[in-house]
């Protein structure tokens, strides 16, 4: 019952991310005669997918009472490893792997950092967000490197078929497969249960440090997997790829109705969030805003949407 209710709940806030993405749309169509076209959305999809395809687990990570700080660190040091092997003649599906490996390892280290070493996963993460791209600068300085095979640009350049790009295609897949995982299998309710009480859900019988170790490799092994489509997309490697993309993707998060104390949230409203933060980052694109401006509006809706919830809740408590 408590699962339906919170789920009924934030369905709610779906629908009004649902309007408020309508909206952004027809504001955008106002200003570009050329927006409605089929490769213009294939142009703004590109400012959501790599960032939506970690905002998907990491929501399963903040319901579970954690958070990843160092998702962008990650990317770093995996297109580090991707570009130094590429630099040594390994071809692409060695390319892919090493960036997906790299990932996961990287997200096992915050895994039992938090799980073993019992280090608050805000501290542990925002530590090896330092590490990270620490060892990405260290290995490159001030070096670029570019020399990947043809087939590598197929990743983050290439087309599913007409407009629909492959990133887009590999982020709606990956989606599915997180709102089933999250709302259609076993691991849902637990999930949900470690976040609103992880003590009682250990008595439960629910093994609960696996569940978040888990849970930390996948968000590793989707910020590898986010690295191998921007570097692909890019086609070239600098330590400083993906800096400061941890706000906007613990942002897509929040703003998706996932609640930052955990329990709470559903992936639809992230894909969703996701969807609107893209569209957006696009509108101001074709305002030739710059990007100081969407940091501004990342950091406003972050604290709006924080902000307001917990103000109706005490009103309604007040009355």
């Amino acid at each position: 019952m408590q699962h339906t209710a919170n789920a009924r709940r934030w369905l709610r806030w779906e629908t009004m991310l649902a309007v408020a993405l309508v909206a952004d749309i027809g504001f955008n169509a106002g200003v570009s005669p050329y927006f409605m076209d089929a490769w213009t959305w294939s142009d703004a999809t590109f400012y959501f997918t790599e960032r939506g395809l970690i905002a998907l687990p990491l929501a399963l990570l903040i319901i579970a009472g954690e958070i990843d700080i160092s998702v962008a660190g990650i990317m770093a040091l995996a297109s580090v490893a991707m570009g130094t092997a590429a630099l040594h003649g390994v071809d692409t599906p060695g390319l892919v792997a090493i960036g997906l490996v790299t990932g996961t390892l990287a997200g096992a280290i915050n895994g039992l950092l938090v799980t073993v070493g019992r280090v608050p996963s805000i501290v542990a993460t925002v530590g090896t967000m330092s590490a990270f791209r620490g060892a990405a600068y260290a290995v490159l300085g001030d070096r670029v490197l570019n020399h990947y095979p043809a087939s590598f640009a197929t990743f983050g350049q290439g087309y599913a078929f007409g407009a629909i790009s492959v990133e887009l295609i590999v982020f709606l897949v990956v989606a599915a497969l997180t709102a089933v995982l999250l709302h259609a299998t076993r691991w849902g309710p637990s999930i949900y249960a470690m976040g609103a009480n992880a003590a009682a859900t250990r008595w439960s019988g629910v093994p609960v440090d696996r569940y978040k170790f888990l849970l930390f490799c996948a968000t590793g092994s989707m910020s590898g997997l986010a690295a191998v489509l921007l570097t692909s997309r890019l086609g070239s490697t600098r330590p400083s790829i993906a800096q400061g993309w941890e706000l906007e993707i613990v942002s897509m998060v929040v703003l998706g109705g996932i609640a930052v104390t955990g329990g709470k949230g559903t992936i639809g409203g992230v894909v969703l969030a996701a969807l609107l933060l893209g569209f957006v980052n696009f509108g101001l694109s074709l305002l030739n805003l710059p990007g100081l401006v969407m940091w501004i509006v990342i950091g406003t809706l972050l604290i709006a949407v924080v902000a307001i919830p917990a103000l109706i809740e005490r009103w309604r408590t007040s009355s």
